[in-house]
């Protein structure tokens, strides 16, 4: 098992820049692909963005392709979203995933965090 602890979220302006970082306990870290997905209030949890376990393939939602950036450090089993240019409609609570199997838009992972509040204003 993966136990996933988010952090980093805050109130930005549009066009600012946030980090996310996830923080996973464990030695196997470097096994799980990881992603991260995002609930705005009111919508139902979507897909951000993934990489898999080596980081040698990354995924991104249409919506945030060219102003996202997922990475991950498995010396330090943390995975990062830098998230750029930043627009009202990223605000949303933002959650860390895991599962042994490749993530995607398509797929539910198996491990969650508990979520990071990301909030824009215009």
């Amino acid at each position: 098992q993966v136990q996933l602890v988010e952090s980093g979220g805050g109130l930005v302006q549009a066009g600012g820049s946030l980090r996310l970082s996830c923080v996973a306990s464990g030695r196997t870290f470097s096994s799980y692909a990881m992603g991260w997905f995002r609930q705005a209030p009111g919508k139902e949890r979507e897909f951000v963005a993934a990489i898999s376990w080596s980081a040698g393939t990354t995924r991104y939602a249409d919506s945030v392709k060219g102003r996202f950036t997922i990475s991950r450090d498995n010396a330090k089993n943390t995975v990062y979203l830098q998230m750029n240019s930043l627009k009202p409609e990223d605000t949303a609570v933002y959650y860390c995933a895991a599962d042994r199997k490749p993530i995607s838009i398509a797929t539910m992972p198996n491990y969650w965090g508990q979520g990071t509040q990301v909030t824009v204003s215009s």
